[in-house]
């Protein structure tokens, strides 16, 4: 497959996106967004909080949605029995807590399989979850929209990379006209569409969705024995997935620029960096890695071969199988477009759906979303 452009019509209806007046929100008020992607089920439930939010609840589960998909090109019953029942989980939170305002959808996997919708009519009939496909242009929104946060005042030109399971999804983006101090809202503002910018807006300058995840890039190269044989295999072929992406034909700008990597396998990185035995996500989110530190820690994953990656805690047990070509994709990527930092997110596309919800319904205020200094 090839990396995609859709030209379809807005996900998002159009509305602005700062709304004029913010409503009372009740205290028990709460937003779902799910992402069902092609390795993991997740959910956030939250309620707003000024201008961000406050997580209630959450769920996250490995359920391998796109096991044995580049083979057959549908999803198998035993993928779909464990989303199933990962769904009827959430299902039970979301009843528990009695969300009033939710969004629930699936991405690459369910897009590309044959049967993706008898599989949707299955979870309508099993679980009674309103699950939806969204398209690659959807994702990539609020991807990067959920990662407006982060993004510095000094930057000028911005590059979202989001590593799921079956796609990467990459944002090239223009803040140059923008006023410093409005950089991170106009980022949200992007979930209107990606097409006709606003005057002194952001803009993006080219986006595209590789067919290529996690889960699919080692699916590609299982047959091969040798694990650094095997590694720059998955380097080289992502290279080629890119060759159509090229904003800037004489590579990234020198100054204001910024790259903001969102995915379990950056956050993984992260965490093995700061050598952290159990997760801590305060410690993950904003974090900034040089290129230097983010080689040494691949090149340390390299050296403890498939058994040492398995059973070291940095890593965990439910991403061993899935690193090596998640940063396969991230050292590709770095140096595709050289610079010498990369800012991490621990956020995606679930925060991207509360954002969007709660933005749209005019419950967040305006206030301290001014990004990084």
């Amino acid at each position: 497959m090839t990396p995609k452009r859709p030209a379809g019509a807005d996900a998002f209806p159009r509305k602005t996106v700062e709304p004029s007046a913010t409503r009372n929100v009740e205290e028990g008020q709460l937003y779902a967004a799910l992402d069902l992607g092609t390795n993991s089920c997740r959910m956030l439930i939250a309620r707003p909080r000024g201008s961000q939010f406050q997580v209630v609840d959450s769920f996250s589960k490995p359920v391998q949605l796109g096991h044995g998909l580049e083979a057959s090109g549908r999803l198998s019953r035993s993928s779909m029995a464990r989303t199933v029942h990962a769904l009827q989980v959430c299902r039970r939170k979301l009843e528990q807590h009695r969300v009033g305002n939710m969004r629930l959808v699936a991405t690459e996997a369910c897009r590309r399989a044959r049967n993706s919708r008898d599989f949707l009519r299955t979870i309508r009939r099993e679980t009674g979850l309103p699950l939806e496909v969204i398209d690659a242009e959807e994702e990539a929104r609020l991807a990067v929209i959920s990662c407006a946060p982060l993004v510095s005042h000094r930057t000028e030109t911005l590059l979202v990379v989001d590593i799921g399971g079956g796609s990467t999804e990459l944002v090239w983006i223009d803040l140059e006209d923008v006023e410093p101090t409005e950089r991170s809202r106009a980022i949200m503002r992007l979930s209107d569409g990606f097409t006709n910018p606003v005057p002194g807006g952001a803009r993006v300058v080219d986006w595209i969705s590789v067919p290529l995840g996690v889960a699919t890039l080692r699916d590609q190269f299982a047959d091969v024995e040798d694990d650094q044989g095997r590694f720059a295999l998955m380097s080289w072929y992502f290279e080629e997935m890119l060759s159509g992406f090229s904003p800037y034909a004489n590579g990234s700008p020198d100054e204001g620029f910024q790259i903001i990597g969102t995915s379990g396998t950056v956050t993984t990185v992260a965490a093995s960096f700061l050598g952290l035995r159990r997760y801590d996500r305060t410690k993950v989110d904003g974090l900034e890695m040089t290129t230097e530190q983010i080689d040494r820690v691949i090149h340390s994953y390299l050296q403890l071969g498939p058994d040492g990656r398995r059973a070291d805690p940095r890593i965990g047990r439910e991403r061993h199988a899935l690193i090596m070509s998640g940063v396969a994709i991230l050292q590709t990527l770095m140096r595709v477009w050289p610079t010498n930092k990369l800012s991490v997110a621990d956020r995606g596309l679930r925060e991207g759906l509360l954002y969007a919800q709660m933005v749209r319904d005019g419950v967040l205020t305006p206030d301290g979303m001014n990004g990084v200094a």
